[in-house]
This record gives C-alpha cells, structure tokens and sequence, in this order.
C-alpha cells in the first residue's frame, strides 16, 4: 500500500518543540502519521482524507493576535481532534471558551486527576502524573465540551465534546513523562479515529523499491553517500531497484571522524558487496578554503551544503547525463528544517535551498518519509550488517558543527583524535549500545592550563552522549565517573592543542544533540 493511500493522523505545528514526537508516538501504535504547517489549506486538508487531526503545543498565547489561530471551519469538517497544550488552549479558544493567564504556572510533573470514564481515559487509573509546560489555562470550556481532568491549579487539565469528536488536553501526553501517555493516544487513535493500525514497516521496502522503479525508469541517477545509516540505506534501495544505473558519489570534505572516508570505501567502494558505481571525491582542501573565516553555525552549514552540491553538479559532467539526484533525508530532516511558520531549528544539508541552476532533473528522497529507527528497520530487512545499520549517527556537515566557531584543518585533527579516544573507551567499557549518540566536540574556549612545568593556553574538548528513543528528545547519559576520568586523561596527553575536557550534561529540549 503506498503511502496515498496509507490511513494517516495529520500533526499540525502551532511551533511547538514535541511536533516530531507526536508523529513519532502515532507510528509507534501502528498508525502513519505526518506533520504539516498549521496554516495548512483546509481544502488540501480535506483531500488527504485524514482519520484525525492533531494540533500541538506551542510558545505563544492564543488570545494575543500575532499568535497562530485555525479557521474555525477545520472543527466543521468532521475529522476528529485532538489538542495538546497550546492545540488544547487553541480548541478553547476559537470555539468561545475562556483562556487566560493562569494565577500559577505549571511546568513539569503534576499530580493530574481524570475522569476514568471519559473516552481517552478509559484503562487509566483516577490518578496518573502528567507533564505540564504553560502560563495559560483554560478558565472556562466552550460549549459542548466538559471537563475530564484537572490538576491542583489547572481546572481544565482535559476536555471532551463527544458529540464532535474534539478532545483536548492541557498536559503532553506525546512525552515519557507522562504515565499513561502512550494509552491515550491508543485510546484517540482507535475508539475515537477508528483507526485499523496497518502502518508496518516490513511492506515499505518492497513497495519503495517498485516505486522507485517506477520513477526512475531507465534514467541514471546520482546518490550522496556519506556511509551514514540514512544515505546507506538509501544507496541499497537504489541499487536493489535499479543496479547500474545508480552512481554513488562519496564526498570526503575532510570533517569526517578518523579514518571514516578509508572506512565507507571499503564498504561500498569496487572491493565491497553492493553491486554500484562508486567514485569517491577528496574535497577537504575545497571546503577549507569556503569556510575560512566563517563562524555562524547556519552559515558553516549553508556553504556545506551548497558545496556538495556543487560537487555533484562536477561529477555528473564527468559521467555524462543524471537525471535523478537521490538523497538520504529522513522526516527528522524535513520537519526540523521548518514548516510553515515554525521555527527552524537548524537547516539540513539535504532538505531544500538547491541553487537555481541545479543541473539535475529531480530529486529523489526514498527516506523523507521515515524517522531514524524506521530506516535502521528497513536497513535490516534489506540485508545491511548491523555493525552498519547501527552505526554512530553523523551530521552532514559533519565535524563542521561540531566544532565552534572557524573551522580550520588543525581544530578537525583535534576533534578526530579526541572523538576516536572517547569511541575507543565507551567501546572498551562495553557501553557502545547502551548509549543512543556519543560524540567529542570542539569548543571555541581557550583557557589556561599546567602541564610538566609549562604554562598551556589550549582549547577545551566537549564530550557529549546522550540516551533517546527517537531523538527528538534526549537525556544526558550517566557514563560511570571512571571512564570519563580515563578518556579525560587520555585526551589531554595525547591529543595536541588540548588542556581540558568538558562533560555536556544539557537534556534535548533545551539543547539539540549537536553543539552547533
């Protein structure tokens, strides 16, 4: 079943952090779900033929005018709702109830009351803890509705207007910190959407295989390959569907981690297993020489991916007429990379801003579609080594933002030793699959320090890792004391240019995963 025709949940971003998560949450009960701006034409709406809507969170107040509204025709359409946080308040709001600053915010884990006979609460004990984040509550709901939850100092914690179909809640059930979360969501999707589940991933290969076929025909096409798990992935759908007619082209930009571009050769290059052409491209000194003085992380990023691009326009000259450029985006990409009138967080490399004069003609993204442990499925399923498949994940533009400020060819030696050290021992310490990202980072302090009898003025080295089951949100890995002392040891000594070392303990949200 392609994805037209596939039964979908529609997310639609009112700015909020957790737009991801709630897609993501959706398709862990077997439903497909995509996000959409919340500006969205309710004409294109409609014809997507949605089982149910879901408006997030998000940052403003809906009373205030610059903040983002729905026409109030989206609550005519039949589709049933449901609102989190700032989607509930909004839900409230356009259907004349009351919402107003509350006297007491609430942030964080609140003991939450609920009506255990309400629809999204059946199986759910009286009292759960719910994650809250809001200076706004709702004071009094529209008509129609009534209340099915309520905290110490929120009246409204949830609402229901059955007859509608429009459900609302003030909490954020998408997050793991809120008990009972994930059975609400069965609960909207299945008793209130009358969703069947068939969302699975063991049919997607085959059927983007055949379409991928069918798009191609009998063009050439081009693929980005990093030897990351998305573009890797990407490049085995293409070569499975089509052989020959794909050229992978590996960019070695000189930010890869120690030894890496010798690594992706060996794999894909004419001595490994996948039956591709495979030409690989030093281009370090090239990307050097564009980011010579450059600082702005959005920046660094820009001429990165405007780079490959460039690149690839070259090599394409060289093996005569592409028709197709084939790129490894996964939906984390597209929706990060903003929607609408939602904030960016940062851009991809891969996801939009190709140059006018672009010489292919068009792009194909096998991925777009899919979060990141949804391509590891499929990688497996096509037969990918788990060594691969599992792979540390790699930004595009690689050590360029993971490193602050200039990026010059002495701070990537730097980062490459020390990142290979702090690989070396979480491997060592048997904690390579416990931890969901780990990485060294470079950071643009300098300090002063002592070593032998010398005065040093050197930079400090970042070491991140983190725990996360999607990575749109993440914790801050308990690495034991010891190991970090040890891989703080040996960094110092034997990494030139280096006198201390940082241990990054910041969760996502509020950071991101990467530094830059």
């Amino acid at each position: 079943m392609g994805l037209e025709q596939q039964e979908k949940i529609i997310v639609l971003d009112f700015g909020g952090q957790y737009n991801q998560l709630i897609a993501r949450r959706v398709r862990d009960e077997g439903v497909y779900a995509e996000v959409y701006a919340s500006d969205i034409d309710l004409d294109k709406l409609k014809a997507m033929q949605p089982k149910g809507l879901i408006f997030t969170g998000g940052p403003q107040s809906v009373f205030k005018e610059e903040s983002q509204h729905i026409d109030k025709k989206v609550f005519e359409l039949g589709i049933p709702i449901l609102g989190f946080c700032y989607g509930a308040q909004l839900i409230a709001h356009t259907l004349d109830g009351k919402v107003e600053t509350a006297p007491v915010s609430e942030y964080g884990k609140t003991k939450t009351e609920v009506k255990t006979d309400a629809t999204l609460f059946r199986g759910v004990p009286a009292e759960i803890s719910s994650w809250m984040s809001h200076t706004d509550y709702i004071s009094k709901v529209p008509s129609g509705f009534t209340v099915t939850a309520h905290t110490e100092n929120c009246p409204v914690a949830a609402m229901e207007d059955t007859s509608r179909h429009i459900y609302a809640t003030q909490f954020h059930p998408e997050v793991q910190h809120t008990e009972y979360g994930k059975e609400l969501i069965h609960n909207f999707l299945y008793d209130v959407c009358g969703c069947k589940g068939d969302w699975k991933m063991d049919s997607f290969a085959e059927a983007e295989i055949q379409r991928i076929r069918e798009t191609v025909g009998d063009g050439k096409v081009l693929l980005a390959l990093s030897g990351g798990v998305d573009s890797s992935v990407a490049a085995t759908l293409m070569a499975k569907a089509i052989g020959k007619q794909l050229t992978c082209v590996f960019v070695d930009h000189g930010l890869l981690r120690k030894d890496e571009g010798d690594e992706v050769e060996a794999v894909f290059g004419p001595k490994g297993k996948y039956d591709l052409n495979f030409i690989r491209v030093n281009a370090g000194p090239e990307y050097f020489e564009k980011l010579k003085g450059v600082e702005e992380p959005e920046q660094k990023r820009k001429i990165i991916g405007e780079q490959f691009i460039r690149i690839f326009e070259r090599e394409a000259k060289k093996i005569g007429a592409v028709d197709f450029l084939c790129q490894g985006t996964i939906y984390a990409d597209v929706v990060e990379s903003g929607l609408g009138k939602g904030a960016v967080i940062k851009s991809h490399h891969n996801v939009g801003g190709l140059p006018k004069n672009i010489e292919f003609r068009a792009i194909i993204e096998p991925l777009r579609n899919l979060f990141k442990d949804e391509v590891r499925k499929v990688g497996l399923e096509l037969g990918l080594p788990e060594a691969l498949v599992y792979r540390q994940p790699f930004p595009g533009p690689g050590l360029g933002v993971r490193i602050i400020g200039e990026v010059t060819p002495e701070k990537v030696k730097i980062v490459q030793e020390a990142d290979s050290i702090y690989r070396e021992e979480i491997k060592k310490a048997g904690l390579a699959r416990e931890l969901s990202q780990y990485f060294a980072a470079l950071t643009n302090l300098r300090s002063v320090g002592v070593m032998g009898d010398f005065r040093t003025y050197d930079y400090a080295v970042a070491l991140r890792a983190v725990k996360t089951d999607d990575f749109m949100t993440a914790e801050c890995a308990e690495i034991p004391f010891a190991v970090l002392q040890t891989v703080m040891n040996r960094i110092v000594n034997e990494v030139k240019g280096v006198n201390r070392v940082f241990y990054d303990l910041t969760s996502k949200p509020p950071g991101t995963i990467e530094l830059e």
